[in-house]
């Protein structure tokens, strides 16, 4: 099979900032203040207070927190269930030397949403590269809301060849890629291709390719003037 002919290349957008590498705590306190009010607010802050007094107590608290947080959107803060920003709040209160290996536990031991949970509070978190494997597991997976939580801004940290495989596993598994933090600034050429490729493969077989992956092709791609 021929490798594809790399399309020219717009160079990809950069910010001017440099991503944030402690942890956020404006949003960790829109999560807090977000339950402010709410039925489940008791419940949230004696779980995080016990978890900043007894680090071994977040275990029973992480697991419980879909019964009694619930699962529905937060208001306030869009993107967040609340059994989610329950569980980021409870990573957050964790003492520094205890925030990596409990994460690491919660994951590896966690149901679907657990993990999830544990994914979307990584950026918040003052956790630095340890937790690069779990994004990489997560990626390992055909679960889109897996995939979808790993790209958010952690994903960061992932290296260039790993990012690319994770994007285009987003457009053959059919992640809207909406969910892939940064994709602009760190598209390339080498992306392009590989979205090329995969366009061709999907014109042989019959079958469309994804609108925004299509689009993204475009932003990339530009015709020799």
């Amino acid at each position: 099979m021929n490798r594809p002919v790399e399309p020219s290349v717009k160079p990809p957008m950069r910010s001017s900032g440099t991503p944030p590498v402690q942890a956020s705590e404006k949003s960790i306190e829109r999560l807090r203040d977000a339950f402010q009010g709410a039925p489940q607010e008791a419940w949230v802050d004696g779980a995080v207070e016990a978890v900043a007094d007894r680090p071994g107590s977040i275990a029973r608290s992480f697991a419980a927190a879909g019964r009694r947080a619930g699962r529905a959107p937060l208001a306030g803060v869009p993107g967040w269930s609340a059994d989610e920003a329950a569980r980021a709040l409870l990573l957050a209160a964790l003492p520094h030397d205890r925030l990596t290996p409990e994460t690491l536990d919660l994951y590896r031991y966690g149901d679907a949403d657990e993990k999830r949970a544990v994914l979307k509070a990584l950026p918040l978190l003052p956790i630095g590269t340890a937790a690069v494997p779990l994004l990489l597991d997560a990626l390992r997976t055909n679960d889109a809301r897996l995939l979808a939580a790993a790209l958010g801004p952690y994903a960061r940290h992932l290296d260039q060849a790993a990012w690319r495989q994770a994007v285009l596993k987003c457009v053959f598994t059919g992640v809207p890629l909406n969910a892939v933090d940064r994709l602009d600034e760190r598209a390339d050429a080498e992306l392009a291709a590989m979205l090329a490729a995969f366009a061709e493969e999907r014109e042989a077989a019959g079958r469309p390719m994804p609108q925004d992956a299509e689009a993204l092709l475009r932003r990339l791609t530009s015709e020799e003037t």
